[in-house]
């Protein structure tokens, strides 16, 4: 649950940066939004999510 959160924080985060910079049209975010939307509802969720726990881990156990 706390990866998700902080993806999603991240993700906000970007967007918002982009709409500020002009980069990212507010209608382009929007398509996303429902993209990431109907992507959840498909079978391909939980391919996406252990994916992204996957990396998640990966980028964790790295050390500077």
């Amino acid at each position: 649950m706390a990866i998700s959160i902080s993806v999603v924080l991240l993700l906000m985060v970007l967007a918002v940066i982009f709409l500020r910079s002009g980069g990212l049209k507010a209608s382009h975010a929007m398509v996303c939004v429902l993209l990431g939307f109907f992507l959840a509802g498909t079978s391909m969720a939980p391919t996406i999510q252990d994916g992204l726990n996957a990396t998640a881990s990966v980028v964790g156990s790295l050390r500077p």
